[in-house]
C-alpha cells in the first residue's frame, strides 16, 4: 500500500503564500493521479487540484484557479501545492491523494489513499 506524507502548511497572514508538499512511499501503476483536497470546520470535503502522472495534465477547482498550483517531483515522487493570494476562507485541513485511473479526479470517492492532512490557518 502506498503511503503519503504530507508537509509544509501552518499560519499565514492574509494575502500570504505557503507551499504543501505530500510524498509517495512509491508509485504503482494504482496510482494514476494526484490531488489536493480540502476540508473546513463544518463543510464537506472539497477538491482543490489535480495532476496526472502520466500526461502532467493539471484541473482545478475554478474558484482557486490563478492562485493555487500543483505540481510535481517526478524523481521525489512528490506533489506540491502552491498557495498565493491566501485569504481566511481559504483556511482548512488539507489533504492529498492518489486515485486509480477511470475515476473521477473532483470526487473524493474516487481515492484509495490519503495523507494524513495538514492544516492551513490563514488570519485576516
Amino acid at each position: 500500500q502506498v503511503q503519503l506524507v504530507q508537509s509544509g502548511g501552518g499560519l499565514v497572514q492574509a494575502g500570504g503564500s505557503l507551499r504543501l508538499s505530500c510524498a509517495a512511499s512509491r508509485r504503482t501503476v494504482n496510482e494514476y493521479g494526484m490531488a489536493w483536497f480540502r476540508q473546513a470546520p463544518g463543510k464537506e470535503r472539497e477538491f482543490v487540484a489535480t495532476n496526472i502522472w502520466s500526461s502532467d495534465s493539471t484541473y482545478y477547482a475554478d474558484s482557486l484557479k490563478g492562485r493555487f498550483t500543483i505540481s510535481r517531483d517526478n524523481a521525489k515522487n512528490t506533489v506540491y501545492l502552491q498557495m498565493n493570494s491566501l485569504k481566511p476562507e481559504d483556511t482548512a485541513l488539507y489533504y492529498c491523494a492518489a486515485r486509480r485511473a477511470g475515476t473521477s479526479y473532483a470526487s473524493a470517492l474516487s481515492y484509495h489513499v490519503w495523507g494524513q492532512g495538514t492544516q492551513v490557518t490563514v488570519s485576516s
